[in-house]
């Protein structure tokens, strides 16, 4: 974990994120701490890591998501080098289906 994130404030916005417990919930709570866009946009990588795990190419990603290159690269560092937490997720999506 990168030093610079790890600080109270970032561990009471995660503390507060855990206690959602529905879509509609974190629907109203992330509407209201974040702007369209911000919201648009972690959508938007978390839709290039799921078509990246599916061996989508950037062309296809960059099509279908609207997503730049630039974006796609860097969610594909991530996803490569990253802390594992985009694995995490989908891991735990999948047996819930």
């Amino acid at each position: 974990m990168v030093k610079k994130l790890k600080s109270e404030p970032v561990d009471k916005l995660f503390d507060a994120i855990l206690t959602l417990q529905t879509k509609e919930e974190c629907y109203s709570f992330f509407e209201d701490l974040c702007t369209v866009n911000e919201l648009l946009s972690l959508s938007q990588r978390f839709e290039v890591a799921t078509m990246l795990r599916e061996k989508k190419t950037y062309l296809e990603i960059a099509e279908k998501t609207g997503a730049s290159t630039a974006t796609i690269s860097r969610v594909n560092r991530s996803l490569t080098y990253g802390n594992d937490g985009y694995e995490l997720v989908f891991e735990r999506m999948k047996k819930e289906k």
